[in-house]
């Protein structure tokens, strides 16, 4: 890692090695490496787990060695420097102090102090909705995550959830696409389709607007809200058909037929959700009489029966292919 890297506990305490340390992170700064690059590359080189505090920016990373930036809270039995304006820098080495810690400690604060003022982070001045696409953003560090977080006022580590919206609805959010993104901790009414993502810190919003598009995608006019939790294994569906592999499928052709006629597949999504031809008929505004001769035909056409958990199973898959296909990403 460049051109060091050994581990901090395989050098000895030499001014050799001492100069290795410090020439490691004068080439972080030089390079104006990102706050990310900084403390994972710290984590490499220490063998263990470090990390970055800064409350003030609303920053909180850290990172295990060999893995990604996450954002978490300082160890209790970490060892911490601290720099101005609460920021802190820290290790949580287990077991003894590597030879070299100490120098490395102070390294990584005077880096951090330097990299703080040169990072790339949102500005004050930038209104909600850009802030929310830097925060939704594939592309940002954890860095650059957090600090558009705090200026929302929603702290890194608090639960949120990410909804995907076809309509109007309140909150803090950004319209990105034909989809509106909304950051959320409760589940607001929408005029309109809805996919709820999962509640997961702040920092991870980007995993749970990416899974509310997909459960947008079940949703249909008949039920307009979908919850990633309630998906289960469909979810893959999602990453593995593509609406033409989608449109090649009997059930689903037959249940294009069968959408001509009115009501329909209102009726059958009823059926399938459940078991019952009476509720079913409820949910159309029809007597339960003039529906089991609609569901005998749907079963001719589709083959089986529906009054079988088998039945029932094949024809919630084939309904649930159906919104799938007709609502691409």
């Amino acid at each position: 890692m460049r051109g060091l890297l050994l581990r901090l506990s395989a050098l000895d305490a030499d001014a050799e090695n001492a100069v290795r340390v410090i020439g490691f992170f004068d080439r972080l700064i030089t390079e104006r490496a990102g706050l990310d690059t900084l403390v994972r590359n710290t984590a490499e080189l220490a063998g263990c787990p470090a990390g970055l505090h800064a409350p003030g920016k609303g920053l909180s990373l850290r990172a295990d060695s060999g893995a990604a930036v996450t954002a978490g809270p300082v160890p209790a039995k970490a060892v911490v420097r601290s720099l101005e304006d609460g920021v802190e820098v820290w290790v949580a080495r287990e077991g003894k102090p590597a030879p070299l810690d100490d120098m490395l400690l102070e390294r990584f604060a005077i880096a951090a102090a330097v990299l703080l003022e040169h990072s790339s982070v949102p500005l004050p001045e930038l209104g909600d909705p850009a802030l929310v696409e830097l925060v939704l953003s594939e592309s940002v560090g954890t860095a650059e995550r957090s600090r558009a977080l705090h200026l929302l006022g929603i702290a890194s580590t608090s639960p949120l959830r990410v909804l995907a919206a076809t309509g109007g609805i309140g909150g803090r959010s950004a319209l990105l696409g034909t989809v509106r993104a909304v950051l959320a901790t409760e589940v607001p009414q929408v005029d309109g389709r809805l996919g709820v993502g999962p509640l997961l810190p702040a920092v991870d919003a980007v995993k749970s607007w990416r899974a509310a598009r997909t459960a947008l995608r079940f949703t249909s006019d008949s039920a307009p809200v979908m919850w990633w939790e309630r998906l289960g294994s469909l979810a893959i569906l999602a990453e593995q058909l593509e609406p033409p592999d989608i449109a090649a499928l009997h059930d689903v052709q037959v249940l294009d037929r069968l959408g001509a006629e009115p009501d329909l597949i209102t009726a059958l999504e009823a059926l399938s959700a459940t078991g019952s031809v009476r509720k079913a008929a409820a949910a159309v505004h029809r007597h339960h009489s003039t529906m089991t001769a609609r569901f005998a035909r749907a079963e001719s056409m589709l083959g089986f029966e529906l009054d079988s958990a088998y039945g029932r199973f094949r024809l919630y898959l084939a309904l649930m292919l159906r919104r799938l296909r007709d609502n691409p990403e």
